[in-house]
């Protein structure tokens, strides 16, 4: 498994509920696009539409600009596949106040390109300095027990 993209904001401005794996509809020259490396997670989230998952504002740019089509959009809406259950019930989460879901990470998983999708909760500022503070102090032991052991 080759981790080809990561939203690292993500994980700092959410708390992840749960982790979902999803694959993504794509034309062929973005799959080398991404394949490459090229592709942008931030500040993209997954919607829903006749009750079926997209993927907004994820920016993928073309493998080789000259032979794209003219009408591409690099941050085009892109389907997701999901099973019915699991749609059903990430269509539920995100109605409920406060939840959303979020792109992780995008990865190949057995030459397909998998998307792993998280239903999130927005941490506020005072949660995001106490992880911090939390961070620093477990660093802080780690180095007085190394240096000593």
């Amino acid at each position: 498994m080759k981790v080809l993209a990561e939203n690292r904001r993500a994980r700092y401005d959410y708390e992840i509920l749960e982790k979902f794996e999803a694959g993504v509809v794509l034309a062929g020259y973005e799959v080398k696009s991404i394949k490459l490396g090229r592709v942008s997670l931030g500040g993209s989230y997954v919607v829903f539409k006749d009750e079926e998952p997209f993927l907004l504002n994820a920016n993928i740019p073309p493998y080789q600009p000259k032979n794209t089509p003219k009408d591409y959009d690099p941050t085009r809406l892109r389907k997701l596949l999901l099973n019915k259950d699991e749609i059903k019930y990430l269509i539920g989460k995100s109605q409920q106040k406060g939840l959303t879901l979020v792109p992780l990470r995008m990865y190949t998983k057995g030459g397909k390109i998998k998307l792993e999708v998280g239903v999130a909760r927005g941490m506020k500022k005072a949660s995001k300095k106490e992880i911090l503070k939390k961070r620093d102090i477990d660093r802080e032991i780690d180095r007085e027990l190394k240096a000593r052991g």
